[in-house]
Order: structure tokens, then C-alpha cells, then sequence
């Protein structure tokens, strides 16, 4: 099995584990190489893929995702998590027009006026409308459908084989690696690696499993490292500090991706996340 398994945020679901790894290799391993670890040979990484649970059935690759707009933003969940987006990308981005009291009434209006807002972002910039509701309904489907969210974690677990020693997970992907590895009794990973991850934000960290009693479960053993690198404007890392939620052993690293805040690739690229999956794999 691989060394190193990598997972992936949402949004991909209409990729696969090879498609996913053309980028993800060779970025990983320039963030190795800035940090001046060990090479990585081509069987060293996998993927824990998990999209296609999300892809609509019965529909060809030429038509895509459905076609979702501000009215199919879910009371609720869906609604709660795009008015946050909304507020951390005001705070970071001069750009965005900060919710003020009357538009955080929840109303259709105010959903349109959110959206729209983000839209004009720099974080969510170049993101149809309706790839932005679509990833709103990923994140809220995995946590709320428990046969779905138990399929994910399957798929991921299964990647990890004896042999893998590093977990480097993007954005959702770090929620599904997390709970996979809390799942997996015994299991010889050595180096959890978040990137960009939600795991910080309330209404994610209170519907994890296990339940968190009140921090959150340690995913592995004494010996594991769990370093989380965010991004001070990623806007769905929006709590870059995970050490209150989940005790001191989480290190945390701030980077910087430029412009693109959330890009998995830009992450892979700093020798800070280099030096974490470089940590795992030299670790006995």
C-alpha cells in the first residue's frame, strides 16, 4: 500500500483518483523538495477518493453538475454555513460587502445577496453560482446523510493499508480523513496533514464522530503528529487554530497561497507542508 494517501476536498466529483493525482503529485513532492525531504517514487502515493458518491446519477459528464441557484440553498445547515463564508470573506476581503443586521434574517433575498457577494470575491472568484450552492450541499450531505458520510470514510480507510505512514487531507477531505482514522483501531499513520480545514468551524466540529466529549477524539496513537496549515485567507479554514477544539498536540502553520487562498496545490507546494509529510515518513 501507499506511504503517503492523500484526500480530496469537495468539488470533485466528476474526477477520480488518477485525475486527482496528476496535480497532486507533483506538487507534493516541490513541497517536499523546498524543504529538502526524501523523494517520493510514483507507487508512494494513492488517493482516498470519494467524489463520485456525490456525482448526480444517471447524467452524462457533458451535463454536469445540476443547476442550482439561490433558491436551492437549504433552510438551515446549508444556510448557516454560507452566511459564514460570508462574514470570513468580508473580513479578509475589502472587496465584499459585509452582511449587516437585516440581510442576516435568513431571507431568499438574503441568501441572493450573500451569493452574490462571494461571488465577487477573490476566494470564490472564477466559481459558477451554482458550483458554489453544489459545495454547500456536499459539506452539508456528508455530515447529515449517515449512509453517504459512512461510504466516504470506507473509501478512504481502504486506501490506508500497513504501510501508509502519512495522511494529507484538503479541506472536507480532512473531516472524512479524521473521522476514518478515529475509526481505524490501530492503524500506523504517523502524520496527519490538514489543509485548509473546516474541522474548526462549530457547527462542523459538533456533528463530528465520535462526538467530541467536549474536545475532539485524537486520531491515531501517542505517536501520531497532526500538523493543520491554513491559509489567513481561506475562507473555509476559517478557524486556523485548532488546539482549543482538539488539545496542544495539533501544530499549527499559517501560509501563504496568494491568491489562491484554499488551492490544494498551493498548499502542497510550502515546504512547511513538506516538512510534515517529511516527519511522517521518516518517523519509526
Amino acid at each position: 500500500m501507499a506511504r503517503v494517501v492523500g484526500v480530496h476536498g469537495v468539488g470533485k466529483q466528476l474526477l477520480g483518483e488518477e485525475s486527482l493525482l496528476k496535480d497532486w503529485r507533483p506538487a507534493l513532492r516541490d513541497g517536499l523538495r523546498r524543504f529538502g525531504g526524501p523523494e517520493l517514487a510514483r507507487g508512494d502515493l494513492a488517493m482516498g477518493f470519494y467524489g463520485d458518491l456525490f456525482r448526480p446519477q444517471g447524467q452524462t459528464l457533458a451535463v454536469g453538475d445540476a443547476l442550482y441557484g439561490a433558491a436551492d440553498v437549504e433552510d438551515g445547515f446549508e444556510q448557516d454555513l454560507l452566511f459564514t463564508w460570508w462574514r470570513a470573506a468580508a473580513a479578509v476581503d475589502e472587496g465584499v460587502v459585509p452582511p449587516d443586521g437585516d440581510t442576516l434574517a435568513r431571507t431568499p433575498r438574503s441568501v441572493q445577496a450573500a451569493l452574490r457577494a462571494l461571488s465577487r470575491s477573490r476566494f470564490f472568484s472564477g466559481l459558477a453560482l451554482r458550483a458554489l450552492v453544489f459545495d454547500l450541499k456536499q459539506t452539508r450531505r456528508y455530515l447529515l446523510e449517515p449512509g453517504l458520510r459512512q461510504a466516504a470514510r470506507d473509501r478512504v480507510s481502504t486506501a490506508i493499508g500497513d504501510d501508509t505512514r502519512v495522511v494529507v487531507a484538503h479541506s472536507l477531505g480532512s473531516v472524512v480523513a479524521y473521522e476514518a482514522l478515529c475509526a481505524l483501531d490501530g492503524h500506523g499513520v504517523r502524520a496527519l496533514v490538514t489543509l485548509g480545514s473546516p474541522l474548526g468551524l462549530r457547527m462542523v466540529f459538533d456533528r463530528l464522530q465520535p462526538v467530541p466529549s467536549p474536545t475532539g477524539a485524537w486520531p491515531g496513537g501517542g505517536a501520531l503528529v497532526w500538523t493543520n496549515l491554513a491559509d489567513h485567507g481561506d475562507v473555509v479554514a476559517l478557524v486556523k487554530d485548532l488546539r482549543p477544539l482538539f488539545g496542544e498536540r495539533v501544530s499549527g502553520v499559517v501560509v501563504h497561497n496568494g491568491s489562491h487562498a484554499h488551492d490544494v496545490t498551493a498548499y502542497l507546494t510550502d515546504a512547511r507542508t513538506g516538512a510534515a509529510i517529511a516527519g511522517g515518513l521518516d518517523a519509526r
